[in-house]
């Protein structure tokens, strides 16, 4: 079993930064892919923001690039979203995800989320 955990959310002025925080634990794994993605109020569906491989591949959403910054330490298990120029249109529930490999197989974890609300 595997637990990713989110922290950092809060409530911040427009232009202002956070940092998000995702520590996953739990079952020996390999990460394939990990990243954020986030749910905007009103909206059923999750949008992509942020993610990263283990190759060292890094994509981000067009609606955060150059605001936002993935990163990751390995050796803590943790990664983090850097967001920089916070607008009230990226208020939203934000997730993190991996794409874990346990005993051979590959399957999508997520976190139980963290509110990020930017005022104008």
């Amino acid at each position: 079993q595997v637990q990713l955990v989110e922290s950092g959310g809060g409530l911040v002025q427009a232009g202002g930064s956070l940092r998000l925080s995702c520590t996953t634990s739990g079952s020996t794994f390999s990460v394939k892919t990990i990243g954020w993605f986030r749910r905007i109020p009103g909206d059923r569906q999750r949008e992509l923001v942020a993610v990263t491989s283990s190759e060292g591949s890094i994509h981000y959403a067009d609606s955060v690039k150059g605001r936002f910054t993935i990163s990751r330490d390995n050796a803590k298990n943790m990664m983090f979203l850097q967001m920089n120029s916070l607008k009230p249109e990226d208020t939203a529930v934000y997730y993190c995800y991996g794409d874990l490999m346990i005993a051979g197989r590959v399957d999508r974890y997520w976190g139980q989320g963290t509110q990020v609300t930017v005022s104008s």
